[in-house]
């Protein structure tokens, strides 16, 4: 699987570390009350079949953060982006 990255065009995907779904969103209280909310985002991630957007470290290359857009049947790579660009879109790639 090839992925193209905004920084250094297009690389193999050994060079990339997953973290996993982007679209998840972090909880913004770190009050006690809230650790049902961290326990969700910590712990409890699905495993889609078809589209999915993937935080990527680009570990062996220019070391940025990605999100990668890819079908996780096919293997498919519609795109990739910045996480800082895809934060600012609103998680949409």
């Amino acid at each position: 699987m090839l992925i193209p990255c905004p920084h250094c065009g297009t690389r193999p995907v050994e060079e990339f570390t997953f973290l996993g779904d982007a679209s998840v969103k972090r909880p913004t209280s770190n009050d006690p009350a809230s650790m049902d909310q961290w326990f969700d985002y910590v712990y409890l991630r699905d495993n889609p079949k078809g589209r999915f957007d993937e935080y990527a470290h680009h570990a062996g290359g220019c070391r940025a953060w990605l999100v990668v857009s890819r079908n996780t049947a096919t293997h498919e790579v519609y795109g990739c982006v910045t996480a800082r660009d895809y934060a600012k879109a609103g998680g949409k790639s």
